[in-house]
């Protein structure tokens, strides 16, 4: 499923928002979800190396979400490693799914 969400409040926590969303979508089976900024998704690049510094916050089932925002850590060596483990466990439940 794929959500485009559009913000109209600025005085919204939107760090807040998006862990709470994503702690949700990751509580129950198994799951994979992740929120990007807008022209990072195409179906080739989910999640690669290429895009890793346009996702600004990720779970997997089983894990605490995560969200950044600060541009230096999003084009970090450690934010990429971060989001390379994303993709293995997207991968792992395609894979499981087919």
């Amino acid at each position: 499923m794929s959500y485009d969400l559009d913000f109209h409040d600025v005085s919204l926590d939107l760090r807040a928002y998006t862990r709470a969303v994503h702690r949700r979508v990751c509580a129950d089976g198994r799951a994979v979800a992740w929120a990007a900024f807008e022209g990072s998704f195409h179906y080739d690049e989910l999640l690669s190396e290429r895009v890793a510094h346009q996702v600004y916050g990720y779970c997997v089932t089983g894990a605490e979400p995560v969200v950044e925002w600060d541009i230096a850590v999003l084009r970090s060596d450690e934010w990429r490693l971060g989001i390379a483990e994303v993709r293995a466990a997207l991968d792992d439940l395609l894979s499981d799914s087919a």
